[in-house]
């Protein structure tokens, strides 16, 4: 059946995150491996759904240990044979397969510059994992519908558990699970029906809601076919709310416990304009007319923002059945992608 597939993986995810959280030894080992060196910057290698998972990543270590964290370009490598000097970075390297040509390159050309490694991938053999200092197995099993779902559900905890580790601190993750599994049986039906994939979409967050919303546009694109954009509520505000008419769908990621009156300014503008809204998140502030789809209640900005990725996954898989097609296999991807 369509979608059977992305379906079962999407239910495996309150499980992976309980192997992951109790996977003490190896980040214990990778907070250990990061206190003894000398750190001055942080480097994120990753594409498509591991570079959303890579902001939250950046986010993370920004706000928790203070450092400055960039996204590589891949192609300064590949493309441009560039020299790095990399002594006193750390590079993270985050992706599913670990077998894309341009990230092992990227790689091994850090290495070679004095960075250190560490790889977050559900392949403990594939060649990024074999080249890395450390690895972190995201413990998601195989995954085999195009869409990925549990991978980056699973990278999004291992960063953080990777972050806590790294402070020496222990997670709090006692509601994380159960919320999960909460999320699996959650009702939208009335929004599915509400959305229509002709209209354009937008989705927006800020801080740790904005990988979600990267990701939940990203994930609409690959399995509805029709193009959306995902971008922080300040960048929106920024010129493309310029574009915004009453035929657009704005979806808004409201975790609990965002920063007070942090979208409060573009909420209020989206509003004035007439636009159709959509919330995910257990901070959402929905008037009449608009349309909650659900959110996790853990009292934690960062904890929730993990679990509500299970519901924009849902979402997503639901509106492409709703709309005829098999979210499994969309048509012109492959699982894993190959660039150089």
């Amino acid at each position: 059946m369509p979608g059977e597939i992305m379906r079962s993986e999407i239910s495996e995810i309150p499980d992976i995150f309980t192997k992951l959280l109790e996977d003490h030894s190896t980040f214990e080992q990778v907070g250990n491996y990061l206190r003894s060196k000398s750190i001055h910057s942080v480097l994120i290698l990753a594409r498509g759904t591991s570079d959303n998972a890579a902001h939250f990543l950046k986010y993370l270590i920004e706000t928790q240990m203070g450092l400055p964290v960039g996204l590589t370009s891949p192609s300064s490598v590949t493309l441009y044979k560039s020299e790095l000097h990399f002594e006193g970075v750390v590079v993270f390297a985050l992706s599913q397969s670990g077998q894309s040509p341009d990230l092992v390159a990227y790689a091994d050309s850090a290495i070679g510059a004095g960075a250190s490694l560490i790889s977050l991938t559900n392949d403990s053999k594939s060649p990024l994992a074999r080249s890395s200092d450390l690895h972190i197995d995201l413990q998601a099993g195989p995954e085999i519908a195009v869409a990925a779902t549990k991978s980056y559900a699973a990278e999004l905890l291992a960063s953080y558990l990777v972050v806590c580790a790294w402070r020496g601190v222990e997670l709090e993750s006692d509601q994380l699970v159960q919320s999960s599994l909460g999320l699996l049986n959650v009702d939208f039906s009335g929004a599915i029906q509400a959305c229509n994939i002709q209209d354009e979409i937008v989705v927006l967050g800020r801080g740790f809601s904005y990988p979600n919303a990267r990701e939940t546009a990203l994930k609409i694109q690959e399995t509805n076919k029709v193009s959306v954009q995902g971008l922080s509520t300040a960048d929106y505000m920024h010129g493309p709310i310029s574009a915004l008419t009453p035929r657009t769908q704005v979806f808004f990621m409201a975790p609990t416990r965002m920063p007070p009156h942090s979208m409060d300014e573009t909420v209020q503008k989206i509003r004035d304009l007439g636009a159709k809204i959509f919330w995910i998140g257990g901070g959402a502030k929905a008037l009449e007319g608009e349309h909650f789809i659900g959110g996790s209640s853990i009292d934690s900005e960062i904890v929730a923002s993990i679990a509500d990725a299970i519901l924009l996954q849902r979402f997503v898989l639901e509106l492409c059945l709703a709309n005829a097609m098999d979210p499994d296999s969309p048509a012109g991807l492959s699982k894993v992608t190959r660039t150089y």
